[in-house]
């Protein structure tokens, strides 16, 4: 089975090298942008060229969208794929955040052309570090579970790992419902100019949602639809 492997953060990020070492030697394919793309929702695109990059056999830098990265893996470099991972994101993508991350974008991309996907992206708490080694571990132990799972034609799963402290427990996966509370917009202004300063952290959480089982350190679990 080829799994295509992506993200937005860009093919050099260290999530997406997580990722490589959460999949364990699977038949995988990185077709990922060669620049930072986090915060690009679902753009494509269609009015100049898309250069490519080919660093190895199975390493692909396209520097384009991650939704642009994933039509060009099924169309041009594997036909026989049958399944696309989009991450280790940077950063949290819980609730509304589907509608703008890149990440996501990749998956929902997938769905459209009735490939699987499983979007992960790791939450951090303001300040704190990211243990990519532990981001590896929890995303392999999701992925034994969740590449075994059936997915409707359309759909996808959005997972969410939790940012944890030295000495807490280790986290549940909880199937959840995505939260729909907007994220905080709050600017700082300097003349003419606005600066977006909202807390990602101090967002509203509907309980039992994505939001509220992540910040409350478990893995959050949901399947979305096209």
């Amino acid at each position: 089975m080829t799994i295509i492997l992506t993200n937005d953060d860009g093919i050099d990020a260290p999530g997406i090298k997580a990722l490589i070492k959460a999949v364990n030697g699977k038949n995988v394919i990185i077709a990922a942008p060669v620049d930072h793309q986090s915060g690009c929702g679902h753009q494509v695109t269609t009015t100049r060229a898309i250069n490519l990059q080919q660093r190895s056999e199975t390493e692909y830098a396209i520097a384009g969208t991650p939704a642009d990265c994933v039509r060009i893996a099924l169309t041009q470099i594997n036909a026989d794929v049958k399944f696309v991972l989009s991450g280790i994101n940077a950063g949290g993508n819980l609730g509304v955040d589907v509608y703008i991350s890149g990440t996501v974008a990749a998956v929902r991309e997938a769905a459209m052309h009735g490939i699987p996907g499983i979007a992960i992206s790791h939450y951090r708490k303001a300040k704190q570090n990211f243990d990519w080694d532990l981001a590896a571990k929890l995303t392999a132990e999701v992925l034994a579970d969740l590449l075994k799972r059936p997915l409707e034609p359309g759909s996808f799963w959005n997972v969410n790992l939790p940012n944890l402290l030295p000495g807490e427990p280790h986290p549940e996966i909880v199937f959840c419902q995505a939260c729909s509370k907007p994220l905080p917009v709050n600017y700082r202004i300097e003349g003419d100019d606005f600066y977006y300063v909202g807390e990602y952290g101090k967002r509203d959480r509907t309980p039992g949602s994505d939001v509220d089982v992540c910040f409350s350190g478990n893995i959050a679990v949901t399947q979305l639809r096209v």
